[in-house]
Order: structure tokens, then C-alpha cells, then sequence
């Protein structure tokens, strides 16, 4: 059977729903393929559920700290992991069945459930329907990446999507990946009272970061009792019994109830038949795009993490508002416009913008840079979370403002007063001298501003 449509969105992770809204308010008929859970990795495997069971896990550290506090608890705690998963399952079907409803409610808006693969390049087949369409927008996303590692096969693993479904608590769970996802699973399983032993084959974890955000971040974890395992060139993996064994070094290893695999993403474009429509992928395997997110093939655009160009909700859903900007109100928005941002949802959460400062030296940047820790911030100090430290970097000529750092309480939040005056283009002493309320984390942004140095 054939359907004819303006538009196609193949995948209804962040940015194809609102993409299927803008254009069927400006009358287009569009057809939305999800072959398998509307609403992506952010509702379904990411953001949603591991926020949610880090909050959890969070409870669960303030209890602990309670007489700290003055406020004294009797009896010892105890987690309730059945209740935690069906608290994450709720706000997860909850956001899922909306996302559903939204789009299958949606005027001008046509659902079809099954997996898409091109048959040209305006065409493309769901099962017995073939859909044709002059646009075509792919949403497809990605999932955990397993390398070929000696013994993988041969031994039980999770990634980050299978952990969703686990209700039980490991005796020991080791995490093979020291970066954002492993770091995240680390602390909030630490916290619920698994050992965990996180596994690295590099010289630092989040090796994207400065070597000093690395170093403050695994103190931070290590101080609640997680181990790391650093410079692992030997990773393999053998069963012991019920249990599993991952090599780290040569005749070393660490043995764990539980394996979670966390060494990255890849996308999901291998099985979409792009051959057929001429669509180019780059040398990782994701979808080619240009400034405003069209692929090599006129008409054919990729949004979201199947283009390389984010790995965040927030990146999908920019990249939904350029495309829709570009073709529906005649604007010329570019994807190297917008402006770095991410945060690492360790508790303390780390905020993220712009250049660090090796990034800006690197860039051949003249660098001034305002730095405080946490122990000299009155918020942290009278919440007794003192953790971490704030940076800026500014160039020395320009006086703009290169990137911020806020490792601590309330980082991911504060870091937007930084990312905002970026945004307007303004120069650091307008940020300087603005009025901040006290007491926040926030109040202390003008004060490193006024303590640049070299």
C-alpha cells in the first residue's frame, strides 16, 4: 500500500515529535515511524529513569548523613529496590504513554509502529506500507557500543539499556568505561550499598575533561567507597561461578556479581538501508550532515544523536528548533552557532560550557581564569556539600567569555548564568558586575570574574 506525505520522521526520540507538531501546524501531512518505544533513549533508557533513580539513590545518602544534621533515625537503612524500579518504571511510562498520545492525537499527523529502511531516496518501506515523502527526517538515535573484548561473549553484561530492567541489588557490580554513563551508574549503585569497582583503560576517567576536573571527580567517588581501576590494558572477561571476572592488567583482575559495559555509544543507522537513497556516513558510522542539518542528499535531514553533532537531549531538540526555524520561518540558524553545554549527574553534578582551559590555550586563546572551591561558597558550606570547585575562562584580549566549569552543588543549574551572557555575546565585565541574590552558587560567578589571574 503507498502513502503520500509532506514530510517522513523516522524516530520519535526528542526531536522528531516537536518536529511532526511544527509542521503539521503549518498544514503538512506527516507520517512518524517508531519501530519500537516512542519518546527515545532520554525517556526510555536515559535521562528520565537515571535522574530518577539517582534521585533515589540521593534520598538514600541523605538519610545517611542525617546525624550530621541533628536529625537522628532509628534503625538501620535499608533499600527497597522493587519500590525504587517501579518509581522509575512510573515516571517513564508516564512520559513514554504522553509522548504516544500526542502524536497518534495529532491532527495531520499519520503513526505507523515498524522499522523503516529506504527504497529510494524519497521512499520508504514499514512493513507492507511503502511511505513517500519530498522531506525526510531521520530521528533514529543510538544504543551502547560493545567492544570486542576478549571473553565478552562468554559472560552476562548490561549496558545502560538492560539496567533499566534490573529490580534487584548487585552484591558487587563492576563497570567497565570511566566516563559520564559508568560515573553516573557507579555512584548511584554505591549509594543503594553494591560494592562497585569501575574499570578504565585510560590514565583518567571523563577523559574529555581537564585533567583537574578528572582528578577532583574520582576523589569525590572514591570517598564513597568506590574503587578505580586505571590504566587497564588488558581488559577480558571469564566466568567464576555465578560470578564474573574482568582482567584489568596483566595477571590482575576484579571479580563482580554484576557487569555493566559503558565505553561509549554508536548509531543506530546500520539497518536503515541508506545505501538506497545515497545517504553518506562518516568513518564512526553516523549520518553526514551540513550547518543546517541536511545530509548529502537534498531533502533528507538527520537529527538528534544519529548525526554526531550532540550526544544530549538538549543537542536533539536544538537540532529540531534549527531545522524547523530554517524551514518553517525563513530564519538561517546553523548548528555551529550554538554554544558547547553538558552536565555529568554525579552528585555533586559538574556543569559544563564553552572551552576548559587546555581547550583554550589550545585554541590559541591568551586566557585569564577566576577559580573558587566549593568550601569558599557560603551555599555549600551551610548545605554541608562542599565538594568540587568553580571555574572561568576569559579571553585576556577580547574580554569574552571562553567557557565555565561548576563541579559542586547546584553546578548544573548556575552554569546557565554563564552559558546565557555567552549566548548575548556579552563581555565578562557585564556579568561582573550584575546583582546576584545571596546566598546561592550562583552569587559567586561575578566573584570569580573579579578575580581573574593568568
Amino acid at each position: 500500500m503507498n502513502h503520500s506525505f509532506d514530510a517522513i520522521i523516522v524516530g520519535a526520540g526528542q526531536a522528531g515529535p516537536p518536529l511532526a507538531g511544527r509542521l503539521t501546524a503549518a498544514g503538512q501531512r506527516v507520517a512518524l515511524v517508531e519501530r519500537q518505544l516512542f519518546g527515545g533513549t532520554c525517556v526510555n533508557t536515559g535521562c528520565m529513569p537515571t535522574k530518577t533513580l539517582i534521585a533515589s539513590a540521593r534520598a538514600a545518602h541523605v538519610v545517611r548523613r542525617a546525624a550530621e544534621f541533628g536529625v537522628q533515625i532509628a534503625g538501620n537503612l535499608a533499600m527497597d529496590m522493587q519500590v525504587v524500579k517501579a518509581r522509575k518504571d512510573k515516571v517513564t511510562l508516564d512520559a513514554r504513554h504522553g509522548v504516544e498520545s500526542w502524536l497518534k492525537g495529532m491532527a495531520g499527523c499519520t503513526v505507523f509502529e515498524g522499522h523503516a529502511r529506504f527504497e529510494s531516496a524519497r521512499s520508504l518501506r514499514v512493513g507492507d506500507a511503502l511511505l513517500s515523502a519530498e522531506r525526510i527526517f531521520l530521528n533514529v538515535g543510538g544504543r551502547a557500543s560493545i567492544p570486542e573484548l576478549p571473553g565478552i561473549h562468554e559472560v552476562p553484561y548490561l549496558t545502560n539499556t538492560s539496567m533499566m530492567a534490573l529490580a534487584e541489588l548487585p552484591r558487587h557490580l563492576v563497570i567497565v568505561g570511566g566516563s559520564y554513563i559508568g560515573l553516573e551508574f557507579a555512584q548511584m549503585y554505591r549509594r543503594f550499598g553494591s560494592a562497585v569497582t569501575v574499570v578504565e583503560r585510560g590514565p583518567r576517567t571523563i577523559s574529555r575533561e581537564d585533567a583537574e576536573v578528572s582528578s577532583a571527580v574520582q576523589a569525590i567517588l572514591e570517598r564513597e567507597g568506590i574503587a578505580f581501576h586505571l590504566n587497564a590494558d588488558s581488559i577480558r572477561f571469564a566466568r567464576r561461578g555465578s560470578d564474573i571476572a574482568v582482567g584489568t592488567t596483566a595477571g590482575a583482575e576484579v571479580v563482580g556479581s554484576h557487569l555493566l559495559v559503558a565505553v561509549g555509544r554508536r548509531p543506530n543507522t546500520d539497518d536503515l538501508a541508506l545505501d538506497k537513497a545515497g545517504v553518506a556516513l562518516d568513518a564512526r558510522g553516523y549520518i553526514a550532515v551540513d550547518e543546517q542539518l541536511q545530509t548529502n542528499v537534498p531533502g533528507i535531514y538527520a537529527l538528534g544523536d544519529c548525526n554526531g553533532r550532540g550526544a544530549f537531549t538538549h543537542t536533539a531538540y536544538n537540532d529540531f528548533e534549527i531545522v524547523a526555524a530554517n524551514l518553517l520561518d525563513g530564519a538561517n540558524r546553523k548548528l555551529s552557532e550554538r554554544i558547547d553545554t553538558y552536565a555529568l549527574y554525579i552528585d555533586p553534578p559538574l556543569g559544563r560550557v564553552g572551552l576548559s582551559p587546555a581547550q583554550a590555550r589550545k585554541a590559541g586563546h591568551g586566557v585569564r581564569i577566576g577559580m573558587r572551591p566549593m568550601a569558599r561558597v557560603g551555599r555549600a558550606v551551610e548545605k554541608a556539600e562542599t565538594d568540587g570547585f568553580m571555574q572561568i575562562v576569559v579571553d585576556a584580549q577580547t574580554q569574552a567569555i571562553l567557557g565555565a566549569t561548576i563541579l559542586g552543588v547546584g553546578g548544573d543549574e548556575a552554569i546557565h548564568s554563564i552559558l546565557d551572557m555567552m549566548a548575548a555575546k556579552a563581555p565578562y565585565p557585564v556579568l561582573q558586575q550584575a546583582m546576584h541574590i545571596h546566598p546561592t552558587v550562583a552569587e559567586l560567578i561575578p566573584t570569580l570574574l573579579g578575580e581573574l589571574k593568568p
